[in-house]
């Protein structure tokens, strides 16, 4: 097997957040079900067919013009400045150069994959070229995520301390503001008799937007609120499989990892309406616009049967849609296109440099 694939991230360096699960699925994905073309390194700062770059290390930048002689470069866009703007707080001078340097850092790719098409214009606005960013949306695996028995989500509740009984919404994400953190709490305060829990934590520590603010209230929560912190992923699992609703507030995402794991246990799935999903999870959840709307769609789904089925139904179809087969099928074609155009670049260079 002479194709390589070298995949370098710094991910893992911060726990509880999306760029390390998206990481991790996409080297899982490739090591099973593309070994038959492609064999893969992992964060090793050696030549490849293709070197994919899944954070934005300066280390990596400052090898670019070397491992460019006999590699493809592909980027994964996980973040831009102004979605970093309400993610972590960074002092004025330190955010100006940090953030120039995410844009040079996308445009010394040769490719750029982007997990939301929502974000091809904002990247061509920056000046990159267009016909280098391609589309292709996260998955995640059903053997990591799946619904289970009921007598199981029973044990689960009991090792949480949770009531059986209460109808369960959970939130997965960071503690930030962006993720609608504040309107989460107001809609379990409204609603005194259902249970609410927000599994993770502040990854980026005392620079995650809104820290202060929030820690005051996640050090003394409302009577029907439970903060897990950071869990790890191999326990999400059980985390979802206990709850009756995926409530996720934010005013910003990419595509969130969350809403896939979620779908993938067939929990209803409650998500702001915001431009950004319209074109990666219309028709697979149900959606609000304020605490109020927020608060009804969570009764109607606690107290109609017949409406909480069709949601759950709603978050099959999406972890069908987004299904490893699926997802597959897209990352074979890509990376075998970017593979022959990389092979003839090749070519060229060895031709002009017999010349």
């Amino acid at each position: 097997m002479s194709r390589t694939i070298n995949m370098l991230s710094s991910a893992h360096k911060v726990k509880g957040q999306g760029v390390l699960s998206a990481y991790e699925e996409q080297v899982s994905l490739v090591q099973n079900n593309l070994n038959d073309q492609y064999s893969v390194t992992i964060n090793k700062l050696k030549y490849a067919d293709i070197m994919h770059y899944h954070t934005i290390n300066l280390e990596y930048f400052l090898t670019l013009p070397f491992t460019s002689i006999k590699s493809s470069h592909v980027g994964y866009v996980h973040f831009l400045p102004e979605t970093l703007e309400t993610s972590i707080k960074l002092p004025k001078i330190f955010k100006k150069i940090f953030y120039k340097y995410v844009i040079e850092f996308y445009k010394s790719m040769d490719y750029l994959i982007t997990v939301n098409p929502y974000f091809i214009d904002k990247l061509v606005e920056y000046g990159i070229a267009r016909e280098k960013i391609t589309y292709i949306p996260n998955y995640v695996s059903s053997q990591r995520f799946f619904k289970i028995e009921r007598s199981e989500r029973h044990k689960i509740r009991k090792q949480y301390d949770i009531d059986q009984d209460k109808f369960l919404v959970i939130c997965v994400g960071q503690l930030q503001l962006r993720k609608g953190f504040f309107d989460f709490i107001e809609v379990a305060k409204s609603l005194p008799d259902v249970q609410f829990v927000w599994a993770g934590g502040f990854s980026f520590k005392k620079i995650s937007d809104g820290y202060e603010e929030i820690k005051v209230v996640v050090d003394n929560p409302p009577d029907n609120v439970k903060f897990l912190g950071i869990v790890p992923r191999e326990e999400m699992n059980n985390i979802y499989n206990m709850s009756d609703v995926m409530f996720l507030a934010s005013f910003e995402e990419l595509f969130p990892m969350t809403i896939l794991e979620s779908a993938n246990c067939r929990i209803p799935i409650l998500l702001r309406d915001i431009d950004l999903y319209k074109g990666i999870l219309d028709g697979y959840y149900v959606k609000g616009t304020s605490v109020q709307e927020f608060k009804d769609e969570i009764l109607k789904l606690r107290d109609d049967e017949i409406y909480y089925y069709k949601a759950s139904q709603k978050a099959g179809l999406c972890s069908k849609f987004y299904s490893e087969e699926n997802v597959t099928k897209i990352w074979r074609s890509y990376y075998n296109k970017i593979y022959k155009i990389g092979k003839r670049k090749g070519i060229k260079a060895n031709e002009n440099k017999n010349k």
